[in-house]
């Protein structure tokens, strides 16, 4: 793994060398997927050995290199091989949150000490990750935050309990063919219900937010933390022609709307699963749309109040 500048023409810096890759007791190299850096850079975080959910491979193994201490270390031992998805490090590089077997999951690195957060995930009830329709439709894979002060977790829960199994039939990839059962509402059935809410990394009750509105006929398909105890959160109506904007309080679940649009098509959601585009220091975001008949950006305040960027 190598470093490169690409305002001077210097030769690369390794990063990571094959040896450093290697763990202890093996004879070659981890094959990396992707891989993330704290924040001061001291960190790297390995992803590999993955496997796909979906369309993506988005589970696999999690390891951690320490630049300093020149460790590598695996993390979610004890947990099935392949089973980890979306591994973040928290914003001050002490651990690492996670997803495995539909539950969430925080490591601390000084000791590998594993706290699991949420106790009632299966194939049916999922934390932090989406089914297949949000993943097909709204663009959701990743589905848990972690707070600016490090100190809990938003995130998503899918409830599939009442979705029925749609069999896809398979006939090239073995000599006879075979069902594979996908979790899918049909038309005319009810789509899976979504929920956010917040829990400690030290473990506890979730604090579900109130959002406005039945789950089943609407989808949230964006959320990111606006603030140190505020969710900004984004909610379509099932014809997917009406978008709130919504504000969370963490500490109640009180939620309200602060900005809405329709259109008689469609509303896109935001573009982008990750991220959420503020400015003036946190009064503002930015926001992208279509409601005149164009596309134009408007600062859009916590109350609501909208100002053209783009005539």
């Amino acid at each position: 793994m190598v470093q490169l500048d690409a305002r001077k023409a210097g030769q690369p810096i390794t990063i990571l060398s094959k040896q450093q890759l290697t763990p202890q007791g093996a004879t070659a190299p981890l094959k990396v997927r992707r891989f993330s850096l704290s924040d001061d850079g001291k960190l790297v975080l390995l992803n590999t050995n993955t496997k796909k959910v979906w369309r993506y491979d988005t589970r696999g193994d999690y390891w951690v290199f320490n630049r300093t201490t020149q460790q590598l270390s695996q993390l979610g031992k004890g947990r099935p091989e392949s089973s980890l998805m979306f591994a973040k490090f928290s914003p001050d590089g002490s651990k690492v949150a996670y997803v495995s077997e539909h539950n969430l999951f925080v490591e601390n690195l000084a000791d590998h000490a594993i706290t699991q957060l949420t106790q009632d995930g299966t194939d049916r009830l999922i934390n932090g990750t989406f089914d297949w329709v949000y993943e097909e439709e709204l663009d959701c894979r990743d589905g848990f935050r972690w707070a600016p002060n490090g100190q809990s977790l938003a995130y998503w829960q899918l409830d599939a309990t009442k979705t029925r199994n749609y069999l896809m039939l398979n006939t090239t990839d073995q000599l006879y063919p075979y069902t594979i059962p996908v979790e899918y509402p049909v038309v005319g059935q009810d789509p899976s219900r979504a929920r956010i809410g917040v829990v400690p990394v030290a473990g506890g009750a979730t604090k579900w937010m109130d959002i406005p509105g039945d789950a089943v006929q609407h989808y949230l398909p964006r959320m990111e933390w606006s603030g140190p105890s505020e969710l900004i959160v984004q909610q379509l109506n099932r014809r997917q022609n009406e978008s709130n904007i919504i504000l969370a309080n963490t500490a109640t679940g009180a939620a309200k709307s602060i900005y809405s649009e329709t259109d008689k098509a469609w509303v896109d959601a935001k573009d982008g699963a990750v991220g959420w585009n503020w400015i003036e220091g946190g009064k503002r975001f930015v926001w992208a749309s279509e409601k005149d008949g164009w596309r134009h950006l408007y600062a859009v305040d916590r109350t609501g109040k909208e100002k053209l960027l783009t005539p």
